[in-house]
């Protein structure tokens, strides 16, 4: 009875750590922009409720496996943040943007991913080769807000605005580098486009940059070093090509000499092997035929000598 009341205990305990192990495992096999951003949305509808105020951000708490990434979300209006436009954590949002397709209201969920995750769009995005990251990736991204917690109801939506610079994202409070530590070298907006690319622009304002619908952003600085390092590569790249390629033509010359080496000489000992059985057999038919001569002579003089040999009568 004991035994059972303890193996009722373990299961118990298995059970409870089972969200927490999964979670774990979640956060550590992230390697994909698009999954971190459905791992945060999936925790921001969590922590959702149909009594968040209007306008109002909230913070969302996250895993610890996800620690470094802030995460907030305000409830709008489709029509009112057209008409008045909105402020939410680093982003500013003009009057005149547009959000497609809106049922009735939207939430906006703005992330910080602070300095380790940022790095899993550098190694995401290839363009970005050449250029190091002097601030965190920020994101802007919206879904649709209904009364219920159906999946099916929380679509992504796209926010667009006919400005240039109708969103503008302010990164004066986290940038790595200061003025004087980036020798000379001119910041640049990066925007990380879902389809893979990455979109550089001029800053609109000293540390702000401009943004005509949402998406990832971050401040860039072009490396001296990593340019070099590029060219370099693809310099080795196509040099050992041409070695390989080269190295390859070169052993099949020799596996091909060789193979026709191997045929010429087979077919010099089939010859030779030829010869030597028809000379073989010239000999062989020479030698029969003296004997039969040799024979047929033979019979021909034995009577002679048999009768000369013979006394007269």
């Amino acid at each position: 009875m004991g035994s059972n009341h303890l193996s009722l205990i373990w299961v118990f305990l298995i059970l409870l750590s089972l969200p927490s192990r999964l979670v774990l495992i979640e956060g550590q096999g992230i390697k994909s922009t698009r999954l971190l951003d459905l791992v945060i949305r999936d925790y921001t509808f969590k922590s959702y409720s149909k009594y968040f105020k209007t306008g109002t951000p909230y913070n969302i708490n996250l895993p610890s496996n996800l620690t470094g990434i802030m995460v907030y979300t305000s409830r709008y209006r489709c029509g009112s943040l057209k008409r008045y436009g909105a402020n939410i954590k680093e982003f500013h949002l003009k009057v005149g943007v547009d959000v497609h397709p809106c049922i009735e209201r939207i939430l906006i969920v703005t992330q910080n991913l602070g300095n380790n995750w940022s790095n899993i769009y550098y190694d995401n995005y290839d363009q970005l080769l050449g250029y190091q990251l002097v601030s965190p990736v920020l994101g802007l991204l919206a879904y649709n807000s209904g009364d219920d917690s159906d999946l099916n109801t929380q679509f992504e939506v796209k926010i667009q605005s006919p400005d240039k610079s109708g969103i503008q994202i302010d990164f004066t409070n986290y940038t790595s580098y200061g003025n004087s530590t980036l020798d000379g070298r001119i910041k640049m907006c990066a925007t990380f486009g879902g389809d893979g690319k990455v979109t550089l622009e001029k800053e609109v304002a000293p540390n702000i940059c401009g943004a005509t619908t949402h998406g990832h952003f971050g401040l860039v600085v072009q490396s001296p070093l990593l340019p070099v390092r590029k060219k370099m590569r693809r310099w080795t790249v196509a040099f050992g090509c041409s070695v390989g390629a080269a190295i390859a033509v070169f052993l099949v010359g020799l596996l091909l000499i060789a193979m026709f080496m191997k045929v010429k000489k087979k077919a010099r000992l089939e010859e030779m092997e030829r010869r030597a059985y028809e000379e073989e057999a010239l000999q062989v038919s020479m030698v029969g035929h003296v004997i039969r001569v040799h024979t047929a002579s033979s019979t021909r003089t034995a009577p002679r000598i048999e009768q000369t040999l013979r006394p007269p009568r």
